[in-house]
């Protein structure tokens, strides 16, 4: 009998610290050369929306997300992302568990974007924001707040706003402005534009990028590229469908530009140089950071009341 976790399971299974660990060994194991992880699979249907399959190998298990982004859903009362998550046995391909993509995909965006700003923020930052607050802004609060951190959060929609920041013990931004400037900032927007113009980056301030996971999408002015100190999650995926693509595609940015948050975990590689650096994150959303929240969930599986399912 193969157990089924619904969102509410998965968020359940995998408390935001747990996550946090998980997706950081992840990163780590990636980088090592342990996991394994083709880049996502991208089939379009633009401008309504994508679908995207997401294979990953490591720690004894198999994964494939077949996961969905389509921006316009919450205005026809549908959710932007569904989809699945297949977690397998790597040894004998028996299927071990089957969890609602879109609480996998919060949870790990969340650990993505607080793993990198504790990484590569300034040691003395004082002030963080959440820039977005959907559903996976909301994790990335309630994730911020598992850490110890009060962030501002800001969102188009004042309603949904106060509404997050409420409910997890956050604090309402005055302004877009007020928000964008703090020393630590996570955006979780649909990246249709840029919340960052030109100029608009400070000196020592950082930024975990993590709505601009698809071709055509920005949530930093190409201008600002250049300023950065740039990181990704994956070179690979980032060069193609990422924040970084579009500095790619116009010759601004190459591969020696940008270090993966995997050797910055590790050792190999500098994060932050000064004080003064503006250092961005890429995030595009790995497969192996799915099958660290899969993995996690799934060790908890016995201890839950889950549907099962009979093949």
């Amino acid at each position: 009998m193969i157990p089924i976790f619904r969102a509410s399971d998965v968020r359940q299974a995998v408390s935001p610290n747990e996550a946090y660990a998980a997706v950081r060994d992840g990163f780590v194991a990636y980088a090592r050369g342990e996991w394994t992880m083709p880049p996502k699979v991208y089939v379009t249907n633009y401008p309504a929306g994508d679908f995207r399959a997401m294979p990953a190998l490591g720690g004894g298990h198999a994964l494939l997300k077949w996961v969905t982004s389509f921006p316009g859903n919450p205005v026809r009362g549908l959710p932007t992302v569904t989809g699945l998550v297949l977690l397998s046995d790597a040894e004998d391909g028996r299927l071990l568990a089957v969890l609602d993509a879109a609480a996998v995909t919060a949870l790990r965006t969340a650990a993505a974007g607080v793993l990198a700003a504790e990484t590569l923020r300034r040691e003395d930052a004082a002030s963080h924001a959440v820039i977005g607050c959907g559903v996976n802004g909301a994790e990335t609060v309630r994730m911020l707040r598992a850490r110890g951190v009060v962030p501002l959060v800001w969102d188009v929609d004042e309603r949904r706003r106060d509404a997050v920041a409420e409910e997890h013990g956050a604090r309402a931004a005055v302004s877009a402005k007020q928000a964008l400037a703090c020393d630590a900032v996570i955006t979780v927007t649909p990246g249709h534009q840029p919340v960052y113009p030109a100029g608009s980056l400070r000196p020592g301030q950082h930024v975990s990028l993590m709505g601009a996971d698809g071709p055509g999408k920005a949530e930093v002015a190409l201008e600002e590229i250049g300023r950065g100190r740039l990181f990704c999650d994956d070179w690979e995926q980032a060069s193609h469908g990422g924040e970084l693509a579009g500095a790619v595609e116009a010759g601004l940015v190459t591969r020696d530009d940008v270090t993966e948050l995997g050797a910055v975990l590790t050792g190999e590689a500098p994060g932050r140089g000064t004080r003064e650096d503006i250092t961005l994150f890429d995030s595009t959303g790995l497969a192996i950071q799915d099958l660290a929240i899969a993995k996690a969930a799934h060790a908890k599986a016995d201890a839950l009341d889950l549907p099962r399912l009979e093949l």
